[in-house]
């Protein structure tokens, strides 16, 4: 039956047979195809990737860069229609609609919603890239790496850099989430389908989502959730690596690396088998802690009333130049579009199964709008007050002549991973918040880590939340191994060139997740 609104209004679509193609051999309970294609493509791709390292990076090295040029219009016209469709959901009256029905009530606080959505959506990033982008959007390559080829000594743009930044991490990845994650919670707790990616094609494909054309849409899925997660994760053990070498004198050898991935999976694997509310939920919102602990003590050791009135620049320059800086057309900033913000969409895209279906899974009970609204408006402007904070605090450090150890990583040698502890070192009590940084690191890191097992395991096993624990154990033991076999082969290209090769074809599901949500939601009481 397909999803009609005349014969669907408000009604769940009850008749599926998801658990029908489920094998469950020694206990486990797995979507027999998906799990079984999923599973062994990736170790295959593993083991390649470990036996052939040299062929793999230059694999990997070509990838990327051919991709985002190839595809960067695409790319960018796909995320500008996403993040019209969000706002316009805001305005609608569809906005008035319930996930899970007029009678739903939350799962989660505001508090404990928005910091699993905060931990899951955001991950390593802000620590990563929080003063390596803006540094050098500033100050790399002249007018190539400057967004829209704004000179930031010209006057009034002395926060271009910043604002580039805020670009990658603003309304357009929000929105990205936001349609997929909405579209999932809809399909599933408001019209009795599985809680798996194939669910939201029911308005186009009916019955066949059962089928092929459904095991397809849910493989792909899976494979976009696993690189787009594993290219975070490989970002931050090298991140940890760089400071540990930083704070410890240990060298941040390809050993060293790999014995991190190994340790912190044991650790996100103490956290999947925990469970969402003892394992996910309270690792985020220590995460949540920190991580704010560590914002203000940079806001206020840097300057209040600086930081305050940088980010109230950069958010009106952001404004204005949103429109300049999503036209794919006649760029002449082509280190930062292709280099950066092409691939920053491949790589949200990639995430937003893991992102979608773990921000879906914890929104029962909201409505349309305060969902759109918190996932889209509210992580923009934190995200921008982080960035306008650090970067510009360290584009601060290197104007004064004090920042030379900043632009020596960022720009001269190119060390991004070392960025952040370059910048707390030239803030006082490095010798305490180095360490505390690590820490928050990890945990980031386990966070990502179980959060992604459980989503991946939700897929394979055709949207069943309550799989045995062996499945999320066995998603989480191969993510590392992912992780591995990447930075191994080929290092940080290799882990953006995965995700890119991922995103690209997922963006086609997403713009057909924005009509399939469109057509449900018509069908709903408001």
């Amino acid at each position: 039956m397909a999803l009609e609104d005349e014969e669907s209004h408000g009604k769940p679509i009850t008749n599926y047979k998801m658990g029908s193609d489920n094998i469950r051999p020694l206990g486990l309970d797995i979507h027999n195809p998906v799990f079984l294609v999923s599973a062994s493509l990736i170790v295959l791709f593993v083991v390649l990737s470990l036996m052939y390292q040299e062929a793999s990076a230059e694999l990997f090295g070509w990838l990327r860069p051919f991709l985002t040029r190839e595809f960067d219009w695409f790319l960018v016209i796909a995320v500008d229609i996403m993040l019209l469709f969000c706002l316009v959901l805001i305005f609608l009256p569809l906005g008035s609609v319930r996930i899970g029905g007029k009678n739903a009530t939350p799962d989660y606080s505001y508090a404990g919603w928005i910091a699993m959505l905060f931990a899951a959506g955001i991950g390593i990033g802000l620590l990563f890239f929080g003063v390596l982008e803006p540094v050098y959007y500033t100050y790399a390559e002249g007018g190539a790496a400057n967004p829209l080829g704004i000179d930031p000594k010209s006057p009034g743009n002395a926060n271009i850099g910043i604002v580039g930044t805020v670009h990658h991490w603003g309304l357009g990845g929000w929105a990205i989430y936001a349609v997929v994650g909405l579209s999932l919670a809809i399909f599933c707790y408001n019209k009795g389908l599985p809680l798996t990616l194939r669910s939201a094609f029911h308005p186009i494909l009916g019955d066949k989502i059962w089928g092929w054309p459904g095991h397809v849409i849910d493989t792909l899925a899976v494979f976009a959730t696993l690189f787009g997660l594993t290219t975070s994760l490989g970002l931050g053990a090298k991140q940890i690596a760089a400071g540990l070498n930083d704070v410890f004198g240990i060298e941040p050898t390809n050993t060293v690396v790999v014995l991190l991935i190994v340790g912190i999976t044991i650790i996100a694997l103490g956290s999947v088998l925990a469970g969402m509310d003892k394992g996910v939920k309270r690792l985020s919102e220590i995460n949540m802690v920190m991580a704010v602990a560590l914002f203000f003590f940079v806001f206020f050791v840097t300057g209040a009333g600086v930081a305050l009135t940088r980010y109230a620049d950069v958010m009106t320059q952001y404004v204005i130049q949103l429109v300049p800086l999503s036209n794919p057309f006649g760029r002449e900033d082509t280190s930062y579009f292709h280099g950066w913000t092409t691939f920053y969409w491949a790589w949200w895209i990639a995430w937003s199964p893991f992102v979608g279906m773990f921000i879906a899974r914890i929104s029962k009970g909201r409505t349309v709008r305060e969902f759109v609204i918190c996932v889209l408006i509210a992580p923009t402007l934190v995200c921008a007050l982080w960035m306008s904070t650090f970067g510009g605090a360290a584009i601060d450090m290197i104007e004064s002549g004090s920042g030379t150890g900043i632009t020596g990583v960022v720009v001269d040698t190119y060390k991004p991973e070392i960025s952040l502890f370059r910048f707390l070192d030239q803030l006082p009590l490095y010798g305490i918040i180095a360490p505390i940084s690590l820490v928050l690191i990890i945990i980031f890191f386990v966070t990502s880590s179980d959060s992604g097992s459980l989503v991946i395991d939700t897929i394979t096993a055709g949207g069943k939340m309550d799989a045995p624990a062996v499945q999320r154990v066995f998603w989480c033991t191969l993510e590392g191994l992912v992780a591995i076999a990447l930075l191994l082969g080929g290092g940080l290209s290799a882990l953006q060139g995965a995700a890119v090769s991922t995103g690209i074809p997922f963006t086609v599901v997403v713009l057909l997740m924005c009509y399939t949500l469109f057509k449900a939601l018509q069908s709903e009481p408001r």
